[in-house]
C-alpha cells in the first residue's frame, strides 16, 4: 500500500471544524490509492488552486503545482496539460472562484473537455473575506455584503456544466469521506474534463452540516445510470429536501489534449529545456 508523504511544514489555518479538512484528507487518500494502483506516478501530480479558504489547499499537499488567481485555475491546468499531457492535474476552486470569478474559464475547459480534475470547494459563501454571498449562496442569505437578505435565485452549477458539455460531472460531500475519495479517484482517471462540486461546509459562516447530514443520498447503479444525460440532468434538478451525490454524468469523447497534440509530448519533444538547466536560473 502506497504511503505517501503528501505533508508540508506549512500550518494549517482552517476553522476548527471547517468542511475542507476531511476534503483534504480525501484528496491525500485518493492520491496514494492512484499511486498504490500504479496508475499514477507521484511525480506525476500537478495541483493548482485559486484565490479563498479552499486555495490553502496548495500548502498542505506536498506535490507539484502552480498557485493561480482567482478564477484562473482551469486555464492555468490547460496550460500544463499541452505543455505535457501525461500530468494528472487537479484544480481546486472555490464556489465564488469557480462560478462568479471564473465561471467563463469553468465553461470553456469543459466544453473543450481539457483531461483535468476539478474539484469545487462549495461552502456557498465568500468565506475568506469573512461572510458575503456567492452565486450558489440561497435566496434570502444574511452576510456582510446583503445584511437584509440576499434576493438572488442560487446557481444549481451541475446543469450548467451538463450543458457545458463536461463529460465527467459528480457531486460530493465533505461528510462522506471515502465516498469523496472514491469520486476523486474516477475522476482523475477519467480521460477528459472532470468536475467534483463539493458540498463543503463552512462553521463560521453558513453551518451546513446539519442541513446535508439530513438530506444527502448516494447515487448508485440501482437508482441513477450516469451514461444517461437526460437522467442526470434530472438527478441534479432535484429540490433541496434531498441531495444527491456522486457520479451525475459520464461520456468518453476526445480530449483538447488529443485533438492539439496529435500524440505529441512537448515537454519532452527535443529541444525542450532539461529541468536541470530550467533550475540553474534560480539555484
Amino acid at each position: 500500500m502506497a504511503d505517501l508523504n503528501l505533508e508540508t511544514l506549512v500550518e494549517n489555518t482552517w476553522c476548527p471544524g471547517c468542511g475542507n479538512f476531511s476534503l483534504l484528507n480525501s484528496v491525500k487518500m485518493a492520491f496514494n490509492e492512484l499511486v498504490d494502483s500504479g496508475s499514477v506516478n507521484p511525480e506525476d501530480f500537478v495541483i493548482s488552486s485559486g484565490i479563498g479558504c479552499h486555495a490553502k489547499i496548495f500548502d498542505y499537499i506536498d506535490v507539484n503545482g502552480f498557485y493561480s488567481i482567482h478564477g484562473r485555475v482551469p486555464i492555468t491546468l490547460t496550460g500544463a496539460k499541452i505543455g505535457n499531457p501525461n500530468l494528472k492535474a487537479v484544480g481546486f476552486a472555490g464556489d465564488g472562484d469557480a462560478y462568479d470569478e471564473g465561471v467563463s474559464h469553468l465553461v470553456h475547459a469543459a466544453r473543450r473537455n481539457v483531461d483535468i480534475t476539478m474539484i469545487i470547494h462549495d461552502n456557498r459563501v465568500f468565506a475568506l473575506t469573512t461572510g458575503q454571498f456567492t452565486p450558489t449562496s440561497p435566496k434570502g442569505f444574511k452576510g456582510k455584503s446583503t445584511p437584509e437578505g440576499s434576493i438572488e435565485k442560487p446557481l444549481n452549477p451541475l446543469p450548467l456544466l451538463l450543458a457545458s458539455g463536461a463529460s465527467f460531472v459528480a457531486r460530493g460531500f465533505s461528510g462522506k469521506l471515502n465516498h469523496l475519495k472514491d469520486l476523486i479517484v474516477k475522476a482523475v482517471r477519467h480521460p477528459g474534463f472532470a468536475v467534483i462540486d463539493v458540498l463543503q461546509p463552512c462553521v463560521t459562516f453558513y453551518n451546513t452540516w446539519e442541513y446535508y447530514r439530513d438530506r444527502v443520498y448516494d447515487l448508485n447503479e440501482e437508482n441513477h445510470d450516469p451514461s444517461h444525460f437526460r437522467e442526470a440532468w434530472e438527478k441534479a434538478e432535484e429540490k433541496e429536501d434531498k441531495v444527491p451525490i456522486g457520479l451525475f454524468y459520464k461520456e468518453e469523447r476526445e480530449t483538447f489534449e488529443d485533438l492539439i497534440l496529435d500524440g505529441k509530448v512537448p515537454a519532452e519533444s527535443e529541444g525542450a529545456p532539461s529541468l536541470d538547466s530550467v533550475l540553474e536560473d534560480y539555484i
